[in-house]
């Protein structure tokens, strides 16, 4: 396996100061109901429903709000429509931000979901066929994650200079001459009868009912050293990044509880990073 390194921006946690309307006093969040919009990807909020009862202790309600693409949520944040977000990596939160010009900044990690290999066919990925049907993420860096793995599966071949996020064009060797499709990732598991192989992100896949460990054929080594880009984490609008309610959710998020509650729910599929 080839690793690649990006350099990521630091970001550090600051102490906060409440701006919501009706948040009461920076000192006490606790004094008056302050809401927040949490914006995520897919249906499962298994861990949210545990966080949204910690916050109402402390008078925050929390309200989830779920997206079926990977660019509502970060544009929707950018308008103000929600306050936070949790449903990226790193490296793809770095990329969309540049490439929008969104004044957006990360606010914790919270897991590692490694990406998988999987099959309806083949019991191991370099058994596919000449010429065989692959389909991959339709967005830039999931699809240039899915083109790494391949590569680390032993199916092809990437361009070192394309970096974390190759694309097509930067596969320089197909031994089997596959056909790699892009399509939404949502589109992926449905559609995983008619393909040979499908590399679907770790949410997507637990939402269509796969268990990661035991349902993928391949799957990322946790390990590697290129696999904190990849972490998951909370996104804010810069200007928000001292909010107390917005920084005790992160604070709640990342502790023992919801490290071990994560482990229960998804039996090792997403590791806690915090």
């Amino acid at each position: 396996m080839k690793f690649k390194k990006l350099a990521l921006l630091t970001l550090s946690l600051v102490a906060a100061t409440s701006i919501f309307t009706g948040c009461g006093s920076s000192e006490d969040v606790s004094s008056d109901t302050t809401k927040i919009k949490l914006g995520v990807n897919g249906t499962d909020f298994r861990i949210w429903d545990y966080i949204q009862e910690e916050l109402a202790k402390e008078n925050i309600e929390l309200e989830v709000i779920s997206f079926a693409d990977y660019i509502q949520p970060n544009m929707a944040l950018d308008q103000g429509e929600i306050d936070i977000n949790s449903f990226q990596t790193n490296i793809y939160f770095e990329q969309f931000k540049e490439e929008h010009k969104l004044d957006l900044t990360a606010l914790g990690n919270t897991v590692f979901a490694p990406m998988g290999i999987y099959s309806d066919k083949l019991e191991n990925a370099t058994d596919i066929a000449e010429g065989g049907l692959v389909a991959i993420p339709n967005d830039l860096t999931n699809g240039g994650r899915a083109l790494l793995l391949l590569e680390e599966a032993g199916l092809i071949e990437v361009d070192d200079a394309a970096g974390l996020i190759p694309t097509l064009k930067d596969v320089t060797a197909n031994p089997k001459n596959l056909k790699i499709q892009d399509m939404a990732a949502n589109q992926i598991p449905r559609s995983l009868p008619d393909l040979d192989l499908a590399l679907i992100n770790n949410g997507v896949a637990v939402d269509a009912g796969f268990k990661p460990l035991e349902d993928s054929i391949y799957i990322e080594d946790p390990e590697s050293e290129n696999a904190f880009n990849y972490y998951n984490i909370f996104a804010v609008r810069t200007s928000d990044k001292d909010n107390a309610a917005l920084k005790r959710l992160v604070e709640i998020y990342q502790t023992d509880e919801v490290k071990a509650l994560i482990d229960e729910v998804y039996d090792g599929a997403m590791l806690p990073v915090f």
